[in-house]
């Protein structure tokens, strides 16, 4: 029986560590039948080392979501390898440790701008990048945390997230008639790389073991890579602009 990927080619960014939901959507994706190309920054040599424990090899180029003559070069690389994108994953996030922390109210514009760029619209300069390559329609999946909240120590990543939420819907709004949707998957905390440069993460992900009704396990990512290969197949074809909890149901209750 094939997988419900298969014949799909998808781009991926964001795997750093074994322990990343990025690296268990690409391990899923090879699974389901997808020929996968992943992309790195700053550190291409550590995403390479990591691809060595995927299924099956797979091509890893250097990108900086921020350049966009990087981005346009890059996107001749991947349309030379795959011949086209059915799928794009965005899993970005940065802000400066200025940002991060409690130090909400003395961040610099600076920080929060760079926080912004990189998180939220890298998401739009990304996928511009690739719609040459997404002649057939396809599919964009991002990675976000619930924005709905203020959350501890998070700070400026929270804002940043809720414009990556924005920026979603309104590429859903602008795309659809290329037949391409744009989903996000709002996970729960994993101990990431990412997580791990939150001053403060464990209080953060503590609230899930008090309010999650389903169990929550900070060492699986895996559940969130499933809900993002789900959004790169098939079998959501009228679904974008759409947010896609997987937090073990923490975010339909209250205290």
């Amino acid at each position: 029986m094939s997988g419900i990927l298969e014949g799909k080619r998808v781009l991926i960014t964001g795997v750093l560590m074994e322990s990343s939901i990025a690296f268990h959507t690409a391990k899923l994706a090879q699974e389901q039948g997808a020929e996968i190309i992943l992309t790195a920054f700053p550190r291409p040599t550590l995403t390479e080392r990591i691809a060595k424990k995927l299924p099956k090899p797979t091509k890893v180029i250097e990108l900086d979501v921020t350049n966009d003559e990087h981005l346009g070069r890059r996107a001749d690389v991947v349309g030379e390898e795959l011949g086209g994108l059915d799928g794009v994953v965005h899993s970005i996030g940065f802000a400066p440790q200025d940002a991060l922390g409690g130090n909400f109210l003395n961040t610099p514009f600076e920080s929060v701008a760079t926080a912004m760029h990189v998180s939220a619209y890298s998401l739009k300069s990304l996928t511009m990048a690739c719609l040459p390559l997404m002649q057939n329609g396809g599919s964009v999946v991002g990675l976000t945390f619930d924005a709905q909240y203020a959350w501890p120590q998070y700070d400026w990543m929270g804002p940043a997230k809720a414009a990556l939420e924005a920026t979603s819907r309104y590429m859903a709004r602008d795309l659809g008639k290329q037949n391409i949707r744009c989903n996000l998957v709002s996970a729960g905390p994993i101990g990431s790389m990412a997580a791990k440069s939150i001053p403060g993460f464990a209080e953060l992900a503590s609230v899930w073991d008090n309010r999650a009704p389903l169990e929550w396990d900070l060492k699986d990512p895996e559940p969130a890579g499933k809900g993002v290969v789900a959004l790169l197949s098939d079998w959501f074809p009228k679904t974008t602009g759409e947010i896609v909890h997987v937090d073990g149901g923490l975010h339909a209750v209250g205290a």
